[in-house]
């Protein structure tokens, strides 16, 4: 049984788990969590055109590149989706880095905002499950923003002025989750994923499968 199992995994299509939140709902937190829970899914480093923080890693977090380097990514059609961020900076998704991980059956989670997420959906219809993590009130979202001690008072008025943008998208997304607390989120998520993983579509494995019960069926009826 083990044996038939592990053949199954091996030729499950991978899917897209795309998750999107304002800034300051924990929406990194909830990632690094998920990441570090489920080793069959991977991350999907975007390109970016912005400065790293501190506490970022080339490579890890984004791919950052110059403005000149973007655009010869759009010459050459390598993004699966691309956005101007509301703070000035671009943002992209490159197709061989989500390829090389859906083509051998592994999950790939996105940090991506919503005008990304409907990109995704429009190219890759079924293989993307979409996210939204909401905070639990405007008030705690600015407190989580102001605690984290990352953007000066400037940026996070900016951020706060967009959230009703942000907000309305709500309702493109499959699934909707307040944020209160990380455990009970990152649960949630996880039993979304479990979920996503066993409908048909992405158990590609199951015709042949079938196709080896029906003929054993066939020959002792």
């Amino acid at each position: 049984m083990d044996e038939i199992i592990d053949r199954l995994r091996k030729v499950r299509k991978g899917a897209m788990f795309i998750i999107e939140a304002p800034s300051g709902t924990g929406k990194g937190t909830v990632i690094k969590e998920l990441l570090k829970s489920d080793s069959n899914i991977k991350f999907s480093v975007s390109v970016t055109t912005r400065e790293p923080r501190d506490c970022e890693v080339e490579g890890v977090d984004y791919y950052f590149v110059t403005d000149q380097q973007y655009d010869e990514f759009l010459k050459q059609d390598a993004f699966y989706e691309y956005v101007d961020s509301q703070y000035g900076s671009r943002y992209g998704t490159l197709r061989s880095e989500v390829d090389s991980f859906i083509n051998v059956g592994q999950d790939v989670l996105f940090d991506m905002d919503w005008a990304g997420a409907r990109q995704m959906k429009e190219k890759a219809g079924s293989d993307v499950v979409t996210i939204y993590l909401l905070p639990p009130s405007i008030k705690e979202l600015r407190n989580r923003l102001e605690g984290r001690k990352t953007d000066s008072k400037e940026v996070i008025e900016k951020r706060m002025g967009i959230i009703l943008d942000k907000v309305s998208h709500w309702d493109e997304f499959d699934y909707v989750i307040v944020n209160v607390s990380l455990h009970e989120t990152v649960t949630k998520i996880q039993k979304i994923i479990s979920g996503e993983r066993m409908k048909r579509v992405r158990q590609v494995g199951l015709k042949g499968f079938v196709r080896e019960l029906i003929k054993e069926a066939e020959e002792i009826s």
